[in-house]
Formats: structure tokens, sequence, C-alpha cells
């Protein structure tokens, strides 16, 4: 990890830094956020000992911030940094990163032609959750209450699944260490 301010805003006019939020937020919210966001098991043992540090003087850098995750952190996964899940939460907060890839989904369906395909490469359980989730849903086309007396052929979706999710194989994650996470989920607009 290398020494940087700590903001993570994608878009520099968005109101809130990430260090904006690990100053300003209650220790509760911050524990959410790094559940919810990072799926980090000792989100509330972290939150409180940021709570602690900033008492003590602002964090301001990524060190900072690394730092007190590592220090709080008791159990470490091989090959992870402490603080990666801590960071993934704080910028998928900071930047509403999944409300914008679910609409960005349905974006993409609307500007599709028919045959066109849609492909979505996901970095983290949450996304391909999302996608995945999307995908399906499309598939099965749209739901309606079962007291609607309606055929199963009026019903059908414009929208199907091409194989079952890519995952990337040992040779390319050994030539591309990042590649590790990637999932690869392919859909076609069918009308």
């Amino acid at each position: 990890m290398q020494q940087g301010p700590l903001d993570m805003r994608m878009d520099l006019s968005q109101p809130m830094s990430a260090a904006e939020f690990v100053n300003t937020a209650e220790a509760d919210a911050m524990a959410a956020i790094f559940r919810l966001y990072g799926e980090e098991r000792f989100a509330g043992r972290i939150a409180r000992a940021i709570v602690t540090a900033r008492n003590v003087a602002p964090i301001t850098t990524t060190l900072q911030l690394a730092e007190i995750v590592k220090e709080a952190n008791p159990k470490w996964e091989k090959h992870k940094h402490p603080a990666t899940r801590v960071f993934q939460a704080i910028r998928i907060h900071v930047n509403q990163e999944l409300s914008d890839l679910s609409s960005c989904l349905e974006q993409c369906l609307n500007v599709l032609a028919p045959g066109g395909r849609l492909a979505v490469i996901s970095f983290h359980s949450l996304e391909d959750r999302i996608v995945k989730q999307f995908m399906r849903d499309k598939e099965q086309g749209e739901k309606l209450p079962l007291e609607i007396p309606v055929r199963y052929e009026e019903l059908k979706s414009n929208f199907k699944r091409i194989g079952k999710a890519i995952m990337p194989q040992e040779k390319e994650v050994k030539n591309n260490v990042r590649a590790r996470s990637a999932v690869l989920r392919i859909g076609e607009k069918l009308a």
C-alpha cells in the first residue's frame, strides 16, 4: 500500500470524500457500511478503532487508515491486506457504486439492439450478485400477480443468459493477480 490522500472519489464533484466519511460518521454507521459493502467480520471493532484514532487526530491518508484497520483486525486472510475489505466498503459507499451499477444495467438493456449481447465483468461478490440477479430477473420476464389470468406466452422474456459465469483460469491469475476475483456474465437481448 502506498501513501496517498484519503479521498477515493471517482468524481471529485461528489460531496463526500473517504476522509470526510471516516472523520465524521458514527461508529455504528461505519460498521454497517463495512459489513454491508465490505462483508467485514470485524466491522464493529474496526469502526470503534477509527473513532478512537480520529479523536486524537484527523485521519487524512490511506496509510493512516490502513494502519488503524490493521491494528484492529485480529485475523488476516492469506494474501490479502487486512484493510482491503474496509477500503472496498468505503469506496463503494463514497461513490454509490452498487446503485450506479444497477441503473447502468437497466440503461444498457434499453439501448441494446435485439441480438445484441451484454457482457459484464464484476470484481467482487456484491457486484456479481447484482449482475446475476439482474440477468435472472430479465430472463424470467415481467412479474405479475398470480391472480391475473395471463398466458405464459404473453410473459416471454426478451433476454436470455448465455452460458454460465466465466471465471479466470489459473494461468491467467498467475499472469494477472487482479483477475483472481473477476466473474464474466453474458446475456443476449432477444427482442
